[in-house]
């Protein structure tokens, strides 16, 4: 199926070089109308990764860009958001179908000193109030559960970088269905939240765990939420990127584990987690659709 994007995106370009189709006719039946809220830095990369996903469900899916009103990227031009992106409030307005949440590189400040909060939380609040199906990934999911939960946020004396084995925990979870007993999934992110945490409030289900990364997947009881703290979406090289950019800054980085053969980061990366990666977000469609059609 296609994804139909806001303008000429330099990402369709990569895509259909891909053999990704973005942007092809329609069907029968109106696109499922999927908001993607980015507040990664390199929001060129993030719009790419996302895209290679959602192209790959079987369904037609228009997708519409977001960033925060209140915050100017250092590191995305602000022509490209000008003319591909619309702000949270004039998001709500047109009533997405679902809303996907990403990560944001300031895991080391509280969220109140983060610039855009006020903003994003009224955004949450309204997503919630509206019953709007949410996909909160990384730092979003932190900041979701921290705001509609009161599940505190852990600091970590080092980061967790890699590609890490995961389980289900508990009964079955339909975001999960089709997986294999194990999955790997990429991490990257200094902080996160404790699993007891977790498992004593009412208004969350762990749905995946994982050795060395802690909670994966938490879904919420009450609302159509759920809180993913890895990069499924990740491309291959984005952990090689991360890695190399930390040791041109001088931060000495440790190399993500289960990343390059034998640890080499002079190897091409290997790749474990494409499967998982297109399951949970065609898994996660398939959840968004049906709430449209009840």
């Amino acid at each position: 199926m296609a994804v139909f994007t806001p303008g000429c995106l330099p990402a369709c370009r990569e895509l259909r070089n891909e053999g990704i189709d973005i942007e092809s006719p329609v069907y029968g039946g109106r696109p499922l109308h999927i908001a993607l809220v980015n507040l990664m830095p390199l929001k060129e990369m993030t719009e790419t990764d996302f895209l290679r996903l959602l192209s790959s469900c079987s369904t037609d899916i228009r997708l519409t860009l977001v960033a925060p009103a209140t915050h100017r990227s250092k590191n995305t031009a602000a022509g490209h958001i000008d003319a591909h992106y619309i702000t949270p409030r004039q998001m709500l307005d047109l009533m997405p179908d679902g809303v996907i949440i990403t990560g944001a590189p300031v895991e080391k400040l509280d969220f109140e000193q983060v610039d855009y909060w006020p903003e994003l939380t009224q955004m949450f609040d309204q997503l919630a109030e509206r019953r709007v199906p949410s996909l909160y990934i990384c730092w979003g999911a932190l900041a979701g559960m921290y705001h509609l939960h009161s599940i505190p946020k852990r600091q970590y004396s080092a980061k967790i970088s890699g590609v890490y084995p995961h389980r289900a925990a508990g009964s079955p979870d339909r975001l999960l269905r089709g997986m294999d007993d194990t999955f790997y999934v990429p991490h990257s992110r200094y902080c996160g939240v404790d699993v007891a945490d977790v498992e004593r409030c009412s208004g969350l289900a762990v749905v995946a765990t994982g050795a060395g990364s802690g909670l994966y997947i938490a879904a919420a009881t009450e609302l159509p939420n759920y809180y993913v703290t890895g990069h499924s979406e990740y491309a291959a090289s984005t952990l090689d990127f991360e890695y190399h950019r930390d040791l041109d800054k001088g931060i000495d980085p440790a190399i993500p584990v289960n990343y390059y053969p034998d640890d080499d980061p002079s190897r091409k990366p290997e790749i474990r987690w494409r499967s998982h990666a297109h399951l949970l977000f065609s898994n996660w469609i398939g959840i968004v659709k049906a709430s449209v059609n009840k």
